[in-house]
């Protein structure tokens, strides 16, 4: 309870708006990949954004030990929902250095340069569109 305490302390009742709708997001992200994979996920809009939410949104996701491909689904939507079209991508190490998968946001410093890319996948358009809406 003191980590939604101090979230509230610092920002107020819009700061826990932020932090639940990331809660959400998460929870059924990891919901929908299990079920039908990347193709079926459908999440709601964030709420309007100010300067400090996304550093809220990656803190809930740190705490709710997301993927990295959650994490970047989710935040993808964020930036949709501020009508910036950020780009999923997914990348693989080669198979004699040991197989890894990674999924970032194109453009953010956790992409790993040595990976090859097996995914690009721009937001869907009805996150774009759907401005305080429910997708």
């Amino acid at each position: 309870m003191t980590a939604v305490h101090r979230l509230f302390r610092r920002g107020g009742w819009h700061a826990l708006h932020v932090a639940l709708w990331s809660t959400w997001c998460c929870l059924r992200v990891r919901w929908q990949l299990r079920r039908g994979g990347i193709d079926l996920v459908r999440l709601s809009a964030p709420p309007k954004s100010e300067d400090q939410d996304r550093r809220i949104a990656v803190a809930v996701l740190r705490r709710m030990g997301a993927s990295c491909l959650e994490r970047s689904l989710v935040l993808q939507r964020w930036h949709a929902g501020q009508q910036s079209r950020r780009v999923l991508v997914i990348g693989v190490t080669a198979p004699s250095r040991g197989f890894h998968a990674h999924a970032w946001l194109d453009g953010d410093s956790d992409g790993v340069p040595e990976m090859v890319v097996i995914l690009r996948r721009p937001p869907p358009d009805a996150w774009l569109s759907a401005v305080g809406q429910d997708r």
